[in-house]
Protein backbone atom coordinates (compact mmCIF):
# COMPACT_ATOMS: atom_id res chain seq x y z
CA UNK A 1 0.00 0.00 0.00
CA UNK A 2 0.80 3.60 -1.17
CA UNK A 3 1.74 5.68 1.95
CA UNK A 4 1.32 9.84 1.87
CA UNK A 5 1.91 11.95 5.01
CA UNK A 6 -0.52 14.47 5.63
CA UNK A 7 0.97 17.77 7.35
CA UNK A 8 -1.78 19.99 9.12
CA UNK A 9 -1.95 23.23 10.77
CA UNK A 10 -5.09 23.81 13.16
CA UNK A 11 -5.71 26.92 12.32
CA UNK A 12 -5.28 26.22 8.53
CA UNK A 13 -8.65 26.73 6.90
CA UNK A 14 -8.27 24.61 3.79
CA UNK A 15 -6.71 21.84 6.32
CA UNK A 16 -9.91 21.91 7.87
CA UNK A 17 -11.27 20.77 4.57
CA UNK A 18 -8.78 18.07 3.73
CA UNK A 19 -9.04 16.41 7.52
CA UNK A 20 -12.69 16.51 6.68
CA UNK A 21 -12.31 14.08 3.48
CA UNK A 22 -8.65 12.65 3.33
CA UNK A 23 -9.73 9.38 4.80
CA UNK A 24 -12.19 8.69 2.56
CA UNK A 25 -10.38 9.71 -0.61
CA UNK A 26 -7.32 7.94 0.68
CA UNK A 27 -9.08 4.60 1.30
CA UNK A 28 -10.37 5.11 -2.08
CA UNK A 29 -7.02 5.48 -4.01
CA UNK A 30 -5.68 2.81 -1.78
CA UNK A 31 -2.76 4.85 0.45
CA UNK A 32 -1.98 5.07 3.89
CA UNK A 33 -2.35 8.38 5.38
CA UNK A 34 -0.37 9.20 8.19
CA UNK A 35 -1.34 12.56 9.52
CA UNK A 36 1.52 15.26 10.73
CA UNK A 37 0.31 18.04 13.03
CA UNK A 38 3.05 20.95 12.96
CA UNK A 39 3.23 24.91 13.47
CA UNK A 40 2.88 27.09 10.57
CA UNK A 41 3.74 30.18 12.68
CA UNK A 42 7.51 29.51 13.26
CA UNK A 43 7.70 28.98 9.57
CA UNK A 44 6.40 32.16 8.59
CA UNK A 45 8.20 34.05 11.06
CA UNK A 46 11.44 32.39 8.80
CA UNK A 47 10.26 34.05 6.13
CA UNK A 48 10.12 37.06 7.44
CA UNK A 49 6.36 37.24 8.52
CA UNK A 50 4.69 37.97 12.07
CA UNK A 51 1.07 36.78 11.05
CA UNK A 52 -1.23 34.73 8.45
CA UNK A 53 -0.65 35.91 4.49
CA UNK A 54 -4.62 36.17 4.65
CA UNK A 55 -4.23 38.60 7.03
CA UNK A 56 -0.91 40.61 5.65
CA UNK A 57 -2.73 40.56 1.84
CA UNK A 58 -6.08 41.60 3.03
CA UNK A 59 -7.24 41.12 -0.61
CA UNK A 60 -5.89 37.82 -0.57
CA UNK A 61 -7.84 36.77 2.85
CA UNK A 62 -11.16 38.40 1.30
CA UNK A 63 -10.65 35.67 -1.31
CA UNK A 64 -9.88 32.67 1.31
CA UNK A 65 -13.04 33.14 3.04
CA UNK A 66 -15.41 33.44 -0.50
CA UNK A 67 -13.48 30.09 -1.92
CA UNK A 68 -13.47 28.54 1.48
CA UNK A 69 -17.17 29.01 1.58
CA UNK A 70 -17.91 27.78 -2.22
CA UNK A 71 -15.55 24.49 -1.43
CA UNK A 72 -16.83 23.89 1.29
CA UNK A 73 -20.28 23.64 -0.34
CA UNK A 74 -19.28 22.05 -3.29
CA UNK A 75 -18.07 19.01 -0.41
CA UNK A 76 -20.76 19.52 1.32
CA UNK A 77 -19.07 20.10 4.86
CA UNK A 78 -20.39 22.65 6.81
CA UNK A 79 -18.16 25.92 7.71
CA UNK A 80 -18.60 29.48 9.09
CA UNK A 81 -15.74 31.63 9.74
CA UNK A 82 -14.58 31.42 12.70
CA UNK A 83 -14.58 34.54 15.35
CA UNK A 84 -10.64 35.23 15.22
CA UNK A 85 -7.77 34.31 12.37
CA UNK A 86 -5.91 32.95 12.81
CA UNK A 87 -6.44 30.80 16.03
CA UNK A 88 -3.89 29.73 18.55
CA UNK A 89 -3.86 25.64 18.08
CA UNK A 90 -0.48 25.05 20.07
CA UNK A 91 -2.10 22.99 22.07
CA UNK A 92 -4.00 21.29 20.20
CA UNK A 93 -1.02 20.50 17.93
CA UNK A 94 0.42 19.05 21.52
CA UNK A 95 -2.04 17.07 21.62
CA UNK A 96 -2.56 15.81 18.85
CA UNK A 97 1.18 14.89 18.39
CA UNK A 98 1.26 13.37 22.02
CA UNK A 99 -1.00 10.87 20.46
CA UNK A 100 1.39 9.31 17.85
CA UNK A 101 -0.39 7.06 15.73
CA UNK A 102 -3.39 6.15 17.49
CA UNK A 103 -6.66 5.72 16.29
CA UNK A 104 -7.80 8.78 18.21
CA UNK A 105 -6.02 11.68 16.87
CA UNK A 106 -7.51 11.56 13.52
CA UNK A 107 -10.99 12.08 15.59
CA UNK A 108 -9.54 14.58 17.98
CA UNK A 109 -7.95 16.93 14.75
CA UNK A 110 -11.41 16.48 13.11
CA UNK A 111 -13.44 17.44 16.25
CA UNK A 112 -10.85 20.76 17.23
CA UNK A 113 -11.71 21.41 13.17
CA UNK A 114 -15.49 21.08 13.91
CA UNK A 115 -15.31 23.36 17.32
CA UNK A 116 -13.36 25.99 14.84
CA UNK A 117 -14.85 25.98 11.75
CA UNK A 118 -18.12 25.18 12.30
CA UNK A 119 -19.03 25.66 16.46
CA UNK A 120 -16.99 29.19 16.32
CA UNK A 121 -15.02 28.15 19.51
CA UNK A 122 -12.04 29.02 20.65
CA UNK A 123 -9.51 26.03 20.09
CA UNK A 124 -7.01 27.62 22.76
CA UNK A 125 -9.50 26.63 25.80
CA UNK A 126 -9.05 23.88 27.69
CA UNK A 127 -12.32 23.35 28.01
CA UNK A 128 -13.04 23.29 24.24
CA UNK A 129 -10.07 20.58 24.10
CA UNK A 130 -10.88 18.60 27.38
CA UNK A 131 -14.74 18.45 25.33
CA UNK A 132 -13.14 16.88 22.23
CA UNK A 133 -10.87 14.95 23.93
CA UNK A 134 -13.94 13.05 25.89
CA UNK A 135 -15.68 12.58 22.97
CA UNK A 136 -12.92 10.62 21.35
CA UNK A 137 -13.22 8.43 24.66
CA UNK A 138 -10.00 9.52 25.98
CA UNK A 139 -9.05 10.67 29.87
CA UNK A 140 -8.48 14.76 29.21
CA UNK A 141 -6.78 15.10 32.30
CA UNK A 142 -3.84 12.38 31.31
CA UNK A 143 -3.80 13.27 27.74
CA UNK A 144 -3.48 17.39 28.64
CA UNK A 145 -0.59 15.92 31.63
CA UNK A 146 1.28 14.23 28.76
CA UNK A 147 0.82 17.33 26.11
CA UNK A 148 2.39 19.61 28.28
CA UNK A 149 5.41 17.42 28.75
CA UNK A 150 8.90 18.57 27.62
CA UNK A 151 9.25 15.61 26.05
CA UNK A 152 5.89 16.66 23.70
CA UNK A 153 6.94 19.96 23.29
CA UNK A 154 10.17 18.65 21.67
CA UNK A 155 8.84 16.37 19.18
CA UNK A 156 6.22 19.18 18.25
CA UNK A 157 9.48 21.64 17.28
CA UNK A 158 11.38 18.44 15.96
CA UNK A 159 7.92 17.74 13.41
CA UNK A 160 7.41 21.47 12.38
CA UNK A 161 11.10 21.80 11.60
CA UNK A 162 11.12 18.66 9.49
CA UNK A 163 8.22 20.23 7.84
CA UNK A 164 10.79 23.31 7.25
CA UNK A 165 13.19 21.32 5.97
CA UNK A 166 11.30 19.54 3.53
CA UNK A 167 10.08 22.96 1.83
CA UNK A 168 7.00 23.16 3.01
CA UNK A 169 5.20 26.46 3.16
CA UNK A 170 1.47 26.41 3.76
CA UNK A 171 -0.89 24.12 5.31
CA UNK A 172 -2.24 21.58 4.45
CA UNK A 173 0.67 19.68 2.22
CA UNK A 174 1.49 16.18 1.24
CA UNK A 175 4.40 14.58 1.05
CA UNK A 176 5.74 11.19 -0.42
CA UNK A 177 8.27 8.17 0.32
CA UNK A 178 10.09 9.53 -2.59
CA UNK A 179 10.48 13.17 -1.42
CA UNK A 180 7.65 14.79 -3.93
CA UNK A 181 5.79 17.81 -2.32
CA UNK A 182 2.28 18.58 -3.01
CA UNK A 183 0.55 21.81 -1.32
CA UNK A 184 -3.20 22.88 -0.95
CA UNK A 185 -6.33 20.83 -0.40
CA UNK A 186 -6.83 20.77 -3.85
CA UNK A 187 -3.64 18.90 -4.77
CA UNK A 188 -4.84 16.11 -2.55
CA UNK A 189 -5.95 13.92 -5.29
CA UNK A 190 -2.65 14.70 -7.36
CA UNK A 191 -0.28 13.41 -4.40
CA UNK A 192 -2.65 10.65 -3.61
CA UNK A 193 -2.05 9.61 -7.28
CA UNK A 194 1.62 9.85 -6.87
CA UNK A 195 2.46 8.06 -4.13
CA UNK A 196 0.39 5.38 -5.61
CA UNK A 197 2.66 5.32 -8.66
CA UNK A 198 5.79 5.84 -7.30
CA UNK A 199 5.60 4.50 -3.83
Amino acid sequence: MGKLDFWYEFASTYSYLTAMRVETVAAEAGIDVRWRPFLLGPIFQAHGMDDSPFNIYPVKGAYMWRDMARQAALLDVPFREPVSFPQNGLLAARVAISGGDADWVRAFSKGIYQAEFVDCLSISDVVVISNVLQKCGQDADAVLAKASSDQVKAKLRAGTDEAAALGIFGAPSFTTNDGELFWGNDRLEQALEWARKND
